[in-house]
């Protein structure tokens, strides 16, 4: 041990130093993995806390290991559940061994893409063997600068350090898998196998009290947990195995179970693999095995399909929401501008700022063909370029071009190799790149295992590229349109019915089209509505539902007290409000299923309102930014004017108390569909 009783640790990120118990993670503010602080971090900059040798450093980059010159072991943990985001907000290029310095430079964290994947930024940490070797960790609270001190430590002597017991928090490796060896019989009255010693012993024990190996799908581990996915959560024995020597406590979460092992993480998890059959393993990273039991029944295989296919979207769409909120406020303020006449619509500073707006909406094919490709197992610069072939200027003039013959029904606008077909516009479409995505992960493993690898760099893109963008252009394309065209005449079947009934129906279920990229054949509807007759009852209806999904995130905004969260949620509201719904739901309302539901409640109230009170709209642009499209060109405030008013606050008012009081609690965040995709064998 150091010859000096104290030392000072300095704050390895500036921003505000918090006592643990206030971070945002039960096993760290519990004191469970050490003494220790937070930052809530405002720089991207990180150094090193003390000097010393790095004792691990993450393969997600996300954790780091440094055992001082003092004697301490120290954990710094930068954001929370970002061992989820494959390291990439991370620069590390630290290695085991190395030798760091106190305020050393190490590494730098984004902060804009940890926020942006909806996680926190709050860097932890831990001294993880707090009962051998520290005495007292005194916490500096409040604003630092990297590198400034921000907790003296008070270390034990040597004696004492020796002496001290090694369980509980940061109870070394060694003393958890030699405390579990201590017993040949685990607490599930099972007999262990005389041979397993140390770790090996401590995995048998936490397998035989997690249902045995066959109740395992797969498992995979960050820095301080074993994560296990299990096939039946209810035969997991939570208090037998947070008793176990060498286990610091189980957490159920994210469809996880989670055993804290604290530092031995990696030994316990080796351990744990080799009791299980193969292809069990996922190592350091998400979840890459499909869940091998599947639903009995056709409501459940539905509920799980449907479950799954939105947890595709959401997880595809998390990285962009930032983007998608910022642009909808841009598009919005530039909508505010046009109508006070500060900027003229014809002008080009209007075509400029329009441009900034309209284009992650316009490539949107791009950005989700990438993030989908990453996320179903695809090439994502490949899946990237087939989305590009999708916003392809000529196709989508090709889109806009008059019909000139029909199928089925449908007018067919272009051909390929004399088969004609619908050309769709897929700019600002989500759908037909997930799709894209999986079958290109479909595809790619029997490319590669058919082409020369000589031939690959060519071949399999070239194929890819060709056969994926001919199916969705040719095949889904002309599938979506005919759902399309058909739901179209089905709203306009069901508003021509009754306005105020028809007001709840579409009100309830109109967003849902939004999320499968099927609403394109209404607007349509409105369009001819707007040319011919100058106004459209239809777009009134559909304005109310993009409130109700802004007054969702706006309640989730309110109620959350997790900070990336209350940035994602406000940011989203702001964008539903300015008529932008895509950030609201598929970063916040779609993710916490609750939200999404409740919040069409209220848009089916103000759908209700809008057509009880004959509500008109003369323009095109809806939610509350598009206020100025219910003034009456001819009868100025008439009655459509005060029935957006009226129907927009009533969608305000229940979406938001019905998405407070039940659609969202902050141990939500903990269960937001995710995403896994199957990769056993890594290309």
């Amino acid at each position: 041990m150091a010859n000096e009783p104290t030392v000072s640790i300095l704050a390895p990120m500036a921003g505000e130093v918090v006592p643990l118990d206030q971070v945002d993670d039960p096993v760290f503010s519990s004191g469970k993995l050490g003494s220790g602080f937070g930052v809530n971090p405002t720089a991207d900059q990180v150094v090193a806390p003390v000097s010393g040798k790095v004792s691990m450093v993450a393969g997600t980059k996300h954790a780091i290991g440094i055992k001082a010159d003092s004697g301490l072991e120290i954990l710094l943990h930068l954001g929370i559940d970002t061992v989820e985001l494959d390291g990439l907000p991370f620069i590390n290029d630290l290695g085991k061994g190395d030798r760091v310095e106190a305020g050393q430079p190490i590494a730098t964290m984004d902060l804009a893409k940890v926020r942006q994947a909806g996680k926190g930024t709050t860097a932890i940490l831990a001294v993880t063997n707090t009962p051998k070797a520290l005495e007292n960790l005194d916490v500096h609270t409040g604003t630092v600068s990297a590198g400034d001190s921000a907790a003296t430590a008070t270390v034990k002597g040597q004696d004492a350090a020796d002496s001290a017991t090694s369980a509980g928090a940061g109870s070394t490796a060694a003393a958890g898998g030699a405390a579990a060896a201590s017993s040949s019989t685990s607490a599930a009255g099972a007999e262990r196998p005389g041979h397993l010693k140390g770790h090996d012993a401590l995995a048998w024990d936490i397998l035989n009290n997690i249902g045995g190996a066959e109740n395992v799908k797969s498992v995979i581990h960050c820095i301080t947990r074993v994560r296990f996915y299990l096939k039946d959560d209810s035969k997991a024995k939570d208090e037998v195995v947070s008793n176990l020597d060498g286990v610091i406590d189980v957490a159920r979460a994210g469809g996880q179970y989670q055993v804290v092992i604290g530092p031995a993480v990696e030994d316990v998890y080796d351990a744990v693999v080799k009791q299980l059959p193969s292809g069990k393993a996922g190592g350091e990273t998400e979840s890459e095995v499909e869940p091998e039991e599947r639903p009995s029944g056709a409501l459940g295989w539905l509920k799980w399909g449907f479950s799954s296919l939105i947890g595709v979207i959401t997880g595809s769409m998390m990285p962009v929401i930032g983007l998608l909120a910022a642009s909808g406020v841009l598009k919005g303020i530039l909508t505010l501008l046009t109508i006070y006449e500060v900027v003229d619509v014809e002008s080009q500073t209007y075509q400029i700022i329009n441009a900034m707006g309209d284009a992650v909406f316009y490539f949107l094919p791009i950005f989700v063909g990438f993030t989908a490709a990453k996320r179903l197992g695809a090439d994502p610069i490949i899946v990237s370029i087939i989305g590009g072939v999708l916003a392809y200027p000529a196709l989508v003039e090709m889109a806009a071009s008059d019909p000139s013959g029909s199928i089925l029904g449908v007018s067919t606008n272009a051909e390929f190799f004399g088969i004609p077909f619908p050309m769709a516009s897929y700019t600002y479409s989500i759908f037909p790149m997930i799709v894209a995505a999986w079958l290109c992960a479909k595809i790619e493993p029997a490319l590669k295992k058919a082409i020369p690898a000589v031939l690959r760099m060519i071949f399999v893109p070239l194929i890819e590229v060709f056969v994926v963008s001919a199916l969705i252009l040719v095949v889904l394309g002309p599938i979506i349109m005919f759902i399309s065209n058909g739901l179209a005449a089905g709203i306009q079947w069901v508003y021509d019915l009754n306005p105020a009934i028809s007001g709840l129906i579409i009100g309830a279920f109109y967003q849902c089209l939004v999320i499968f990229g099927l609403h394109w054949a209404v607007i349509p509807l409105i369009a001819d509505s707007i040319a011919s007759q100058g106004y459209s009852y239809l777009n009134a209806i559909i304005s109310a539902t993009m409130v109700a999904q802004g007054a969702g995130a706006l309640a989730v905004f309110a109620k959350t007290k997790n900070e990336q969260m209350k940035g994602l949620s406000g940011s989203a509201a702001i964008a539903g409000f300015c008529g932008i719904t895509e950030p609201a739901m598929y970063g916040i309302n779609l993710k916490y299923g609750r939200v999404f539901m409740l919040a069409s409640v209220g848009a089916a109230v103000g759908g209700f309102i809008t057509g009880l009170m004959n509500v008109n709209m003369w323009g095109f642009v809806g939610s509350l930014i598009g206020f100025t499209s219910f003034i009456n060109p001819d009868g100025g405030f008439d009655n459509s004017w005060y029935g957006f008013w009226i129907a927009s606050a009533a969608t305000v008012i229940v979406s938001f108390t019905l998405v407070y009081l039940f659609g969202f609690k902050d141990t939500d965040l903990a269960h937001g569909r995710t995403v896994e995709k199957k990769r056993l064998g890594k290309r």
